[in-house]
C-alpha cells in the first residue's frame, strides 16, 4: 500500500493541492468549512506529515535518538537497559515524542548514525549511554552541535550534559556493610573495564578495602553476561583464598554466581555471601533473595529525557545528580563461616 499523499486528499475533497496545504498548515486562503473536510479526510485516510519534508523547514522531528554499541542478544536480557529504556520512553510519549533505537557493533558506527540522522532532520537530539574513559564519542557530539544528554559522570562528559549518580557512595555502603558482618575476604565481579562508572566503583572498592584492612580481591571484569559472571565465580572460588563475599556489578552475573556456589556445595549465605548491583526482579525470585544495591532505574531514564527535551527546546540546562543506589540487604548475605 502507497503511503496517502496530499494529493490524494486533493482528489477526494475535490480541492487544488494548494488549497489542502493551506488547510493543513493553518493558513489563511480556505474557508472554514473547506478546511474542516480537508483535514477530516486527512484524518480519515492516515495522513501524516513527512518528517523529511518538514526537516527542510526546519521543523523539529519529534523524535531522540539513542544507539546502544553492545551485542543485541545481550541487551535484550539487561534488566538496566530495559528499565532504562521504559523511563525514556515514558516522558518522551508523554510529550508525543519517538524514540529511535539503534544497536551498533563500535563507537565509529554509533558517531555515523548519529551524524546520519541529524543531518537528515529524523532526530531533535540523543541520549548517549556507556560513557567510556576518554570517550572519542564526546568531542565528536559536541562537534555536531546536536542537543546530546550523556548518562555517565560529569568527568567524562565533556561539553555534553550528564546525568548521574555516586556509584563510588553506593561501592562503600556496600564493602562497609559486609565488614560489619565480619567478612574480611571480599571479591567484586565487575563490568566492562573502560567503562566510566567501572572504573569509579573499582577505586572505590580498592579504596575502601584498604580503608577497612580487608583483603580486597582481584576485581574480575566481564561483559555483564550470566556466561562470564559463572566464570569469574569459579575462578575466585577455587582460589586458596576463597573469598567469603563476593559483588557483582549487575543482577544477571549474581544469580549466575548463586547457582555456580551451590554447584560448588557452598551454602548461601553461610558459606558465601552475594550482593547484586541493580534490584530487578531478578533479584527477589531466586532463593534465597539477593541482598542488591536498588535504584529507580526507570526514573533515571526519565530524568535524562526531561533534560534532553529542555536542551531541545532552547533552555538551559546542567549537570543532574540523580539519588544513588542503597543498600537492601536480604537472604543473600550474613556473617562469615567461622572456619
Amino acid at each position: 500500500m502507497n503511503r496517502p499523499t496530499i494529493a490524494d486528499i486533493a482528489r477526494r475533497a475535490g480541492v487544488s493541492k494548494g488549497a489542502v496545504s493551506y488547510a493543513l498548515n493553518g493558513q489563511p486562503g480556505v474557508s472554514e468549512t473547506t478546511r474542516a473536510r480537508i483535514r477530516a479526510i486527512a484524518e480519515e485516510i492516515g495522513w501524516r506529515p513527512n518528517r523529511a519534508a518538514l526537516a527542510l523547514n526546519g521543523a523539529r522531528a519529534d523524535a531522540v535518538a539513542l544507539a546502544v554499541c553492545r551485542p543485541a542478544r545481550i541487551l535484550g536480557a539487561e534488566p538496566f537497559f530495559m528499565e532504562l529504556i521504559s523511563g525514556i520512553e515514558a516522558e518522551l510519549s508523554a510529550r508525543s515524542c519517538a524514540l529511535m533505537l539503534q544497536v551498533v557493533a563500535d563507537h565509529d558506527a554509533e558517531v555515523a548514525v548519529y551524524r546520519q540522522w541529524w543531518g537528515e532532520g529524523r532526530v531533535d537530539g540523543a541520549i548517549m549511554v556507556d560513557l567510556h574513559v576518554a570517550d572519542p564519542r564526546v568531542a565528536a557530539l559536541s562537534a555536531l552541535g546536536m542537543p546530546v544528554v550523556v548518562i555517565g559522570h560529569p568527568s567524562e562528559a565533556g561539553d555534553l550534559v550528564p546525568v548521574w549518580s555516586d556509584d563510588g557512595a553506593a561501592v562503600r555502603e556496600t564493602v562497609e556493610y559486609l565488614a560489619a558482618l565480619g567478612h574480611r575476604r571480599v571479591a567484586r565481579v565487575a563490568g566492562l573495564p573502560r567503562l566510566v562508572h567501572t572504573v569509579i566503583r573499582d577505586r572505590a572498592f580498592d579504596a575502601v578495602c584498604a580503608e577497612l584492612g580487608l583483603d580486597g580481591q582481584v576485581t574480575v571484569h566481564t561483559d555483564y553476561t550470566g556466561e562470564q559472571g559463572a566464570r569469574a565465580t569459579r575462578r575466585l572460588l577455587s582460589s586458596p583464598r576463597r573469598p567469603t563475599a563476593i559483588v557483582y556489578d549487575n543482577d544477571i552475573m549474581a544469580v549466575a554466581g548463586l547457582s555456580v556456589a551451590q554447584e560448588m556445595g557452598l551454602s548461601v549465605p553461610a558459606g558465601l555471601s552475594v550482593v547484586a548491583w541493580d534490584d530487578s526482579p531478578l533479584s527477589q525470585v531466586v532463593r534465597p533473595a539477593l541482598t542488591a544495591l536498588t535504584r529507580d532505574i526507570a526514573a533515571y531514564g526519565g530524568h535524562a529525557a526531561r533534560l534532553l527535551l529542555s536542551l531541545v527546546a532552547g533552555e538551559q540546562a546542567t549537570a543532574y545528580e540523580d539519588t544513588a543506589a542503597r543498600l537492601i540487604p536480604r537472604g543473600s548475605t550474613a556473617p562469615p563461616p567461622t572456619t
